[in-house]
């Protein structure tokens, strides 16, 4: 099963996440996929990972996701934007490059068999990027949501800290 959760800065995805894994699993996943860089940075996912209580089991992973996620189990992905942002620098802001390396490493997870509840943001919906940079990759970011969002057997928009549903197959 693959639950997409989208929405804006401070919406409520993550807790809305949290709260589902906890629905379907007493020890839940939690799959971090930010890249650690510089020490505040890392004080700061160290304080993240103290928040959650001893159900959870935390992993780090910057790109390739699929290779640490266990079967049969209920997993948190927070988040996507993270995680394209690795691609997106390793790739020296090549977006093609990105989307592609970032499909290909998704598709993965679909011959999983774990609950994959999955964390985006929808950063295209706000004020425009100034930058090129910025601009590339909110389309990158929107490329991939619609990848994921296909793939979703459930897909819940947050706003405000409630859910809408989007999308629901099963």
């Amino acid at each position: 099963m693959l639950y997409y959760i989208t929405g804006g800065e401070r919406s409520g995805k993550s807790s809305y996440a949290q709260d589902l894994a906890l629905q379907l699993s007493d020890s839940p996943y939690y799959l971090a996929t930010s890249r650690v860089w510089d020490d505040n940075h890392r004080q700061r996912i160290d304080r993240h990972i103290a928040e959650r209580d001893k159900r959870w089991t935390s992993i780090e992973e910057e790109k390739e996701i699929s290779k640490v996620i266990p079967d049969h189990t209920v997993v948190v992905i927070d988040c996507v934007t993270l995680w394209l942002t690795n691609y997106f620098v390793d790739t020296k802001n090549d977006i093609k490059a990105s989307l592609s390396q970032a499909k290909e490493e998704f598709d993965k997870l679909l011959t999983i068999n774990a609950t994959l509840i999955i964390i985006s943001n929808e950063i295209g919906m706000g004020v425009h990027a100034t930058t090129e940079v910025g601009r590339k990759f909110t389309e990158l970011q929107g490329w991939m949501n619609q990848h994921i969002a296909k793939h979703a057997d459930r897909a819940t928009l947050m706003v405000s800290g409630i859910p809408v549903e989007i999308k629901n197959t099963k």
